[in-house]
């Protein structure tokens, strides 16, 4: 899953337009299959609201870390200069989701390192996650750096076509 295509920004959206990112249809999931991964960043004032969805909870949050970058850099065609592992210890599912979210923020910040993809599995049940990264100035920045996760509006668990997730991003 290290090399996986299409997911680039499809045009900006202003205030109340969604942001279509690879992988999504645009229709708030009715014409979603079963096993289908994707993600998207829909309208939210202020923040970067994001969701992804995926056959199972470990590509969903690696979904959500893709969309979460891509509503601030361009990452496609990057290749990445280092691969880092992070491995988070055993949570709900929502501490998982807030965890990977603020360590992906945190080597932003500290390390100037943008995920260009990920991998992660689950780990005694939490996560081993491998980030293929480059530096920040590698790439094109596209929108506000986020800074913080929300935890009010958060969402992952199961569903009808295997995971899903929802997170308010403040930047």
């Amino acid at each position: 899953m290290i090399d996986a295509p299409g997911r680039s920004l499809h045009g900006g959206a202003s205030l109340g337009q969604s942001m279509f990112m690879g992988g999504d249809r645009g229709d708030d999931g009715q014409g979603r299959q079963a096993g289908e991964c994707g993600h998207r960043a829909v309208p939210h004032p202020e923040h970067i609201r994001i969701e992804a969805w995926a056959a199972c909870r470990e590509h969903c949050l690696a979904e959500a870390v893709l969309a979460m970058v891509e509503c601030f850099a361009d990452v496609s065609g990057v290749r990445p200069t280092a691969v880092d592992r992070v491995r988070l210890a055993a949570a709900s599912d929502d501490d998982l989701l807030a965890s990977l979210l603020d360590e992906i923020i945190f080597r932003l910040e500290e390390y100037g390192q943008v995920p260009v993809d990920v991998e992660a599995d689950e780990a005694d049940g939490g996560l081993d996650v491998r980030l293929a990264v480059t530096g920040l100035a590698d790439v094109e920045i596209t929108g506000a750096v986020p800074v913080a996760v929300a935890w009010n509006e958060m969402r992952i668990g199961p569903d009808p076509y295997g995971w899903s997730c929802a997170v308010t991003v403040d930047a």
